[in-house]
């Protein structure tokens, strides 16, 4: 573990320094929205949300990895998550283009710890051929230009006024709320009461549908019930069944014709030699 930690963030480095510079930067962004960023990021959807804490979760879960490999795992498990937030948004999935603002939304509401230090450690120890292919190194790079443009953010990369971009940062001015992580108290419980009532609106339509499903099936059950007494009725009706009274009968007191019969055994006797 001590020499993960002597070459994860190397005293010889600045990357601690830079960590905190970027995690700084990142609070006091906190703010932009995914309008802001021309992210098509529906943010005001349930299960848009639940996704986007997928996401963070998955990018904030790259510091707790050792392997440059693992690390870089996270990052592809994140920007595949994006593409879903993305798809589920716009009802169709999303171009390359429509990706890194995305990305960028994602990294500014997690704020992943020791950043900087993650990246330059991948960066040291993964395969460089990994790195500069394929789908991790495409996601690794975006991620690194994600990076690069919130160190570099302003009034201008974000549409806003000077006068705005500043009261923003300096927190005289409040960002229109609804979106996702702002005012995180009430928000929170405002977002668990959506779910709670749109979870109570499912079980309403369920239990309504079971319901639906019972009364059908009694009537069902009458109508069976109907038409086999009138089958039964009509057979009936066709061929009746009609049962005798049962008499007793006494075999002794019944005359057999004796002519029909054949004549009676009679024993033959055996002579034996003696």
């Amino acid at each position: 573990m001590s020499i993960l930690l002597q070459i994860f963030c190397p005293l010889t480095t600045d990357d601690e320094e830079k960590d905190i510079q970027i995690q700084n930067r990142i609070r006091s962004l906190n703010w932009i929205s995914a309008v802001q960023l021309d992210a098509e990021i529906n943010d005001r959807e349930l299960s848009v949300r639940d996704k986007i804490d997928q996401a963070v979760t998955d990018v904030i879960e790259m510091d707790s990895k050792r392997a440059p490999q693992d690390k870089l795992s996270c990052i592809v498990r994140c920007s595949k998550q994006i593409f879903e937030i993305l798809k589920e948004s716009r009802g169709l999935p999303a171009s390359a283009d429509e990706f890194l603002p995305a990305l960028i939304y994602i990294v500014l509401k997690a704020n992943p710890p020791l950043l900087k230090s993650n990246i330059h450690y991948i960066t040291r120890f993964c395969n460089p051929s990994k790195l500069m292919t394929g789908e991790a190194g495409y996601y690794f790079t975006n991620l690194c230009c994600a990076i690069a443009f919130i160190e570099g953010i302003n009034a201008e990369s974000l549409s806003l006024s000077q006068e705005e971009f500043d009261g923003y940062m300096s927190g005289e001015l409040t960002p229109p709320p609804g979106g996702y992580g702002s005012n995180t108290g009430t928000c929170e419980g405002l977002r668990l009461m959506y779910q709670n009532l749109s979870t109570l609106s499912e079980l309403r339509q369920r239990q309504e549908a079971l319901m639906d499903n019972i009364l059908t099936m009694h009537q069902e059950m009458r109508v069976f019930k109907d038409r086999m007494i009138s089958e039964v009725d009509a057979v009936l009706a066709r061929t009746p069944c009609l049962i005798r009274e049962r008499t007793k009968v006494d075999l002794d007191e019944v005359e057999i014709e004796q002519e029909n019969l054949p004549p009676p055994l009679v024993p033959t006797p055996i002579n034996r030699v003696s």
